[in-house]
């Protein structure tokens, strides 16, 4: 009787300890985390857009997820749904969080249309649509570092992440660790593609935690890492 007594605590001690070691174990590497690239600095902000149903927003002070869904939006809305499905629902909780989604100057109501498509499964709080003239969306974009252009109707599949202080974020160095090995030319990321799964599942929601986690630690004051930067290692070139 006493054996089995002794026993019944001895296998609940195990079981109460065991995440504990696991957790002191997990907690030393949150401070050794590689941060996320600056990849381009200044971004244009989002003055000479007009947002639908009076929802203004500004890339300042927010972390920004951009998309351009072109004069077509409805066209396009894979991007958006895409975006709903693996980004949106997983960071909407995050302080200081948003999308963006810009359309073409006569798009407002195809705009409307996707907000409504999206509104369908969740509200949309933290999602901005706005529209703008080719000018100013050009003026966006051409702001972005980017290694794809946008397509003559303003659309790209590609979206981009944006720091709260109007700085590009992404990876200088995106190679895998085989390509590394096999001295393949340096190449980065700096946009992602939304019509992927596979990207925006395996790369881009790990980059959008990591600059989550930068932030977090920076409240707290436990930051004190150097943030790499794409113009730094150009100007050593």
């Amino acid at each position: 009787m006493i054996a089995k007594f002794y026993r019944k605590w001895f296998i609940l001690a195990i079981l109460f300890l065991l995440p504990v070691v696991f957790l002191l174990f997990l907690y030393p590497s949150t401070h050794n985390y590689n941060t996320l690239d600056i990849v381009g600095e200044d971004i244009n902000e989002t003055k000479s857009l007009t947002f639908i149903n009076n929802n203004s927003s500004t890339f300042k002070d927010n972390i920004t997820i951009l998309s351009f869904l072109g004069n077509n939006p409805v066209k396009n809305i894979t991007t958006a749904l895409n975006l709903k499905e693996l980004v949106y629902d997983k960071f909407k909780g995050f302080k200081k969080f948003q999308i963006i989604s810009i359309g073409g100057k006569d798009s407002e109501f195809e705009l409307e249309k996707v907000r409504k498509e999206l509104l369908k499964s969740d509200e949309l709080k933290y999602w901005h649509f706005a529209y703008a003239d080719t000018e100013s969306i050009n003026e966006i974009f051409n702001s972005l570092r980017s290694n794809y252009d946008l397509d003559s109707s303003n659309y790209t599949n590609q979206v981009f992440i944006v720091d709260k202080l109007l700085n590009q974020r992404g990876r200088i160095d995106d190679r895998d660790d085989d390509q590394i090995e096999n001295e393949v030319k340096l190449f980065g990321l700096y946009s992602y593609n939304s019509i992927l799964v596979s990207e925006i599942k395996g790369k881009m929601n790990d980059d959008i935690r990591i600059l989550f986690t930068e932030y977090r630690q920076k409240r707290k004051g436990n930051f004190n890492s150097n943030i790499r930067r794409i113009s730094n290692l150009e100007g050593n070139d």
